[in-house]
């Protein structure tokens, strides 16, 4: 019989000290590092908490990127737009001073230092954060404007705006330059003022006429084209009688001539002579007035009008606005008169209305929205057959959001939208529409850019689309939707903010037209006119950069990306809270406490030393002394 040796490595004593030993290893790693294990399987049962609780703190770290760069563009925005307001500052603070000392080149040092901002505002525009171009919407790869010099003085195939304002006003002023205006004397005693071409777009438009002057009889304004007429009626007129003419200009201002008969010698300015020969003619008188609203007529074409065609025309170049424009039609009881605002819809009674008319159970579709005729008692979007032009336009307008009101003039239509590309009008009863003016259906707009119909444009009647032969000043995204939702960043799980911006928003656009006009144009250095025309244009310009209620502002831009900043703000307070509870349960569950350690090690070592002690004592024993 033989006796095995006592294997210590395969000994339970030996596997007990080896375990104490790794536990010791693994106690000393834990203490070196503070951590519980380095292998996620040695973390425990609480390590699912950790790499959950990890993995929303990679989230955060994210977002918090997220927040640093969309930081970074808002506050380049923000400064951007706070210089546009200072450009605004500075170029309206010169519009409304006093002085109009015009120089060789046919401008005012206001209108120099216009033009300089207008070069500096574009180049705010193309402002860039990295490689995107802060102000052009989702096409921020692209250069939000055209370069100042292409906007103003176009290329060799596109003209810029100051070829369009040309245009405008040779349209406006006519070839007679009194503003697209004829004016006659029927009789002796008589005179007449016409505009020349019913339905057009340019030039002064008689709006009303009213007259003192004993004795004499005025007809109008009225008819197509819209005239009116003064017959002294061989009665000369007394000392200080007056006739009254108001005009609307292109650009919707108006403005009124007033002549007063006078017996002073010389005749004082705004006066006419009532004749004083012997005997008295009367006939002299009505010459004398026929002479004296002519001046006044062309003293108002060369100046408020030729600046309100130059600001018409700075719309027409950069706005997205247009208009559907009617021919003239009569209403079906006197086919010599015009129809009008209170014309009615129905066809029948009352004798003032169109012809063929709408009737109960027709409609009429406006950007997808439906208005109804019913017989009585319209409610929401219904009309009565029985009510007027007006009120039909009126519901147009609300319904395309205008913030130029349609009108009707000299049996004319027009129906103004601000976005020309999306008007769209079509009806059940297409004899009807025709009826108002309008023989094709749908009705649309035409789109800007605007520019005069046909050459020579002192005879033009109409305003076409000038997108081929025209610079288009806004090369950014020009799509549908909110500018601010063309830049959308999530900042939290939950959380999104929009702080997009385009050039072409109406705050930015509109200041950007107004300076671009006052800095453009100019005029005669020597002209009988020239100071009249750049003080007209001065107060327009003052007013244009001057902001009214309910329109935007530059400051509504600042406010809109300044709450988005606060979401961001808001979103990084409470994702610094998560960090630091999230930290904490991760903490918990792989830190290891090195107290504890120590006091683990320390009672490692105890019994590994006698379990030492005890594998000696087994080393010293032979069978002998087991014996």
């Amino acid at each position: 019989m033989s006796i095995s040796s006592i294997n210590y490595g395969s000994s339970v004593l030996g596997a007990q000290i080896r375990n104490i030993n790794q536990q010791l290893t693994d106690l000393s790693t834990q203490l070196s590092t503070g951590k519980l294990s380095q292998s996620y399987s040695g973390m425990g049962t609480n390590e699912g908490f950790a790499i959950a609780s990890r993995a929303q703190l990679s989230n955060i770290a994210a977002y918090t990127d997220t927040i640093t760069n969309v930081n970074v563009n808002i506050n380049l925005a923000n400064t951007a737009l706070q210089s546009l307001t200072t450009i605004r500052s500075t170029v309206q603070t010169g519009s409304a001073s006093t002085s109009q000392d015009i120089n060789v080149n046919g401008q005012t040092i206001a209108q120099n230092t216009a033009a300089a901002q207008f070069g500096s505002m574009v180049g705010v525009l193309n402002t860039q954060a990295g490689n995107r171009y802060l102000f052009s919407g989702t096409a921020y790869n692209t250069q939000s404007v055209a370069d100042a010099g292409t906007i103003i003085n176009g290329t060799a195939t596109q003209d810029g705006l100051k070829t369009v304002m040309a245009e405008r006003q040779a349209a406006d002023l006519g070839a007679n330059g009194t503003g697209r205006l004829v004016q006659t004397q029927p009789t002796p005693s008589s005179v007449q003022v016409s505009e020349d071409v019913a339905g057009s777009p340019f030039g002064l438009k008689i709006a009303a006429v009213s007259s003192t002057l004993t004795g004499a009889t005025v007809t109008g304004p009225s008819g197509s084209p819209v005239s009116f007429s003064v017959d002294l009626n061989g009665v000369n007129p007394n000392n200080g009688d007056k006739l009254s003419v108001q005009f609307t200009l292109p650009d919707g201002s108006t403005e009124q001539i007033d002549l007063t008969a006078s017996t002073a010698t010389p005749t004082p300015v705004g006066s006419f002579a009532i004749d004083a020969s012997t005997p008295v003619n009367p006939n002299n008188t009505a010459a004398n007035l026929n002479t004296a609203l002519n001046t006044a007529i062309t003293k108002l074409a060369n100046t408020s009008l030729v600046a309100a065609s130059a600001v018409t025309a700075g719309d027409n170049f950069f706005n997205t606005d247009g208009s559907a424009i009617g021919a003239a039609k009569t209403n079906q009881a006197t086919p010599s008169a015009p129809i009008s605002g209170t014309t009615a819809l129905s066809g029948t009674a009352p004798s003032d209305s169109i012809a063929p008319g709408f009737a109960a159970g027709d409609s009429i579709t406006v950007n997808g929205t439906t208005l109804s005729f019913v017989a009585s008692g319209a409610t929401g979007n219904q009309l009565n057959v029985t009510d007027s032009i007006q009120t039909l336009m009126s519901k147009i307008d609300s319904i395309t959001g205008t913030s130029k009101p349609s009108t009707i003039h000299g049996g004319s239509i027009t129906i103004n939208t601000n976005d020309a590309a999306s008007l769209n009008i079509t009806s059940s009863n297409t004899a009807a529409l025709g009826a108002l003016g309008f023989g094709s259906s749908p009705i649309t707009a035409t789109q800007p850019p605007l520019r005069v119909g046909s050459s020579p444009a002192s005879s033009a009647t109409t305003l076409v689309n000038g997108s081929a032969n025209t610079v288009k000043w806004y090369t950014g995204n020009d799509g549908p939707g909110s500018a601010r939702s063309t830049a959308v960043a999530r900042v939290d799980d939950s959380v999104t903010v929009q702080y997009g911006a385009q050039a072409d928003e109406d705050a930015i656009r509109s200041q950007l037209q107004a300076i671009a006009v006052y800095g453009t144009f100019s005029t005669s250095p020597t002209g009988q006119y020239s100071g009249a025309q750049v003080a007209a244009l001065s107060l327009r310009t003052t007013q244009a950069l001057t902001p009214q209620p309910g329109q935007q502002k530059i400051e509504d831009i600042q406010t809109d990306i300044a709450m988005a900043q606060n979401t961001m703000k808001d979103a990084g307070t409470r994702q610094t809270q998560a960090k630091a509870q999230l930290q904490t349960i991760i903490d918990q569950a792989e830190s290891a406490s090195p107290d504890q350690v120590a006091s683990e090690i320390l009672s490692l070592q105890n019994a590994l030393q006698a379990s030492y002690q005890t594998t000696a004592n087994l080393a010293q024993l032979s069978l002998v002394k087991y014996l």
